[in-house]
């Protein structure tokens, strides 16, 4: 018996374009998000870089920063503070684990324009080094290439590059991408730019035999044309629709979009008035989207003598404070010395509210009710995730342990993994 075709109703419309909405803002990733990105030469990649930038970054905390005070003036904190033995173990900790989240092998900026055979043979090989690292155990979480922009001088030689180096990896792997492998797709300008990418990443899997959709890339913000493009529009949310579920982050350029916007070189920097600008777009254009949000790089590096390397320092954890505060929890590293300053950073970040977050989300699991009040702190469900979150990125980066946390807040370990406050709320409730 057939079934009576259902009616359409004056609300159908409006369920449409709800459930649109929803599709296109599926909110936060429940994904581990790095906290950095450290880019290098391709031609410099080997399979062992992410433990050899571990062992560097390493001395340079044992030469310039063995001691607590010496530790303390790298970042610009009293000796005495409590914090400053726990933060300094966790990044000699950190970086003896896992010195490195996430990896990018750069034909761009940090490579440069080179012969055609050269840079074949350079894709060829670094893909080689990828194969040997994922078999040896030694790559990183997170990596990926960064290839050249796609305008009409490049575009040819960055597809090529891509594919060589695809077919490189692929042979020597069986067809077996690294985990959380991504492309960096670097000064999009228009909307089509990407459009293509999309279609020569399809072309590219099905070349190479593989899964549908399995080749990810990150968008890079580094020109003023998509952040406030032709008619007053951003052109991001554009850019993210036209990648069809591929993209995964959205990286910001400092250097590149500062000399865009003709701000000379010595004053570009990361906590310039225009950067905090594009990154509030940046935010409010890409919220709930579930697409990562990257900050940019510390040109300044840790080199030379001792008062060179801790001014650097000191600007670097700076600059990686000031993206944490306004809500971007990843940036670049160019440095293996500056891991000692983005850890430090990312470490006292949580550890310093960790106390009160913790009473926080306990106070508000333990009333289950729609609101609490913890000192002058008002919560609701919406702050409940955001401090849950809290917690859950603090344990992805090492600052603090699952233990610690469950001990804090009062959740037991199936919560906590569960990652979802409002299922907390409703499982106590029930």
């Amino acid at each position: 018996m057939k079934r009576p075709a259902k009616r359409s109703t004056q609300a159908d419309p409006l369920r449409r374009a709800n459930l649109a909405f929803a599709k296109a803002h599926p909110g936060e990733s429940e994904r581990r998000q790095p906290v950095h990105t450290v880019y290098g030469g391709a031609h410099l990649f080997k399979a062992d870089s992410a433990p050899k930038i571990g062992a560097v970054a390493l001395r340079a905390l044992e030469q310039h920063a063995s001691g607590v005070a010496s530790f303390a003036s790298a970042i610009g904190w009293s000796p005495e503070h409590p914090l400053v033995p726990r933060i300094q173990q966790r990044v000699e900790a950190k970086l003896k684990a896992e010195p490195v989240e996430d990896f990018r092998i750069d034909f761009e900026d940090g490579y440069g324009n080179r012969p055609d055979g050269e840079e074949d043979g350079h894709a060829l090989a670094a893909a080689g080094e990828v194969a040997d690292g994922l078999e040896a155990g030694t790559l990183p979480p997170y990596i990926g290439i960064r290839i050249k922009p796609l305008n009409e001088e490049l575009r040819a030689r960055s597809i090529r590059t891509l594919e060589n180096f695809l077919l490189e990896l692929t042979r020597r792997t069986g067809r077996v991408l690294p985990p959380n492998f991504v492309v960096t797709l670097p000064k999009i300008t228009i909307a089509p730019q990407v459009t293509f990418f999309v279609g020569e990443l399809e072309r590219l899997e099905r070349k190479f035999r593989l899964k549908s959709g399995s080749l990810r890339f990150e968008l890079m913000a580094e020109t003023p044309q998509i952040i406030i493009g032709k008619g007053g529009t951003c052109l991001l949310p554009a850019l993210v629709a036209a990648g069809k579920g591929r993209v995964s982050a959205a990286h910001f350029g400092t250097y590149d979009y500062t000399a865009g916007l003709g701000i000379t070189a010595s004053h570009q920097r990361m906590r310039h008035p225009a950067c905090d600008f594009t990154k509030h777009v940046m935010q409010v254009t890409l919220a709930g989207s579930g697409v990562w949000l990257s900050d940019g790089s510390t040109a300044v590096l840790p080199v030379g003598g001792h008062d060179a390397v801790h001014a650097a320092w000191r600007l670097h954890y700076d600059d990686v404070m000031h993206s944490l505060a306004g809500g971007f929890y990843q940036g670049w590293d160019l440095h293996p010395a500056q891991l000692v300053t983005r850890y430090a950073a990312v470490f006292a970040f949580f550890l310093s509210g960790i106390d009160a977050a913790g009473a926080r989300l306990k106070n508000f699991v333990q009333k289950a009710a729609q609101a609490t009040l913890v000192g002058s702190d008002f919560d609701d469900a919406a702050t409940g995730q955001g401090l849950l979150n809290y917690f859950l990125r603090g344990i992805n980066c090492g600052a603090v342990s699952e233990d610690e946390t469950l001990q804090m807040t009062g959740l037991t370990l199936e919560e906590l993994r569960g990652r979802s406050f409002v299922k907390i709320l409703r499982n106590r409730t029930a």
